[in-house]
């Protein structure tokens, strides 16, 4: 567990290990959810894809799961379009 001190500001500094497991460096934006119990849970907000490279990148398909043949596609394709749950493997 790490412990952060207050400063007289209301100002708390995040160390470089919180800083590497939260992903954010400075000038990024932080939301702070208070738990019904009075903790704290900080989330790091996610900054807007920008670049093609970004929006290319989430489109990749997991290592693991084989790709779909056009059949497979096309399967998906027309159980959507009638509304049918997409298990279809």
């Amino acid at each position: 567990m790490i412990e952060l001190t207050m400063t007289a500001k209301g100002q708390i500094t995040l160390n470089k290990r919180l800083r590497e497991s939260l992903g954010v460096k400075p000038g990024d934006r932080l939301r702070v959810d208070v738990r019904p119990d009075g903790g704290l849970v900080i989330l790091p907000v996610r900054r807007k894809t920008t670049s093609w490279d970004e929006i290319a990148g989430m489109l990749q398909r997991p290592a693991n799961v084989p790709p779909l043949s056009i059949e497979e596609m096309n399967e998906v394709i027309a159980r959507g379009w009638a509304g049918a749950p997409d298990d279809y493997r």
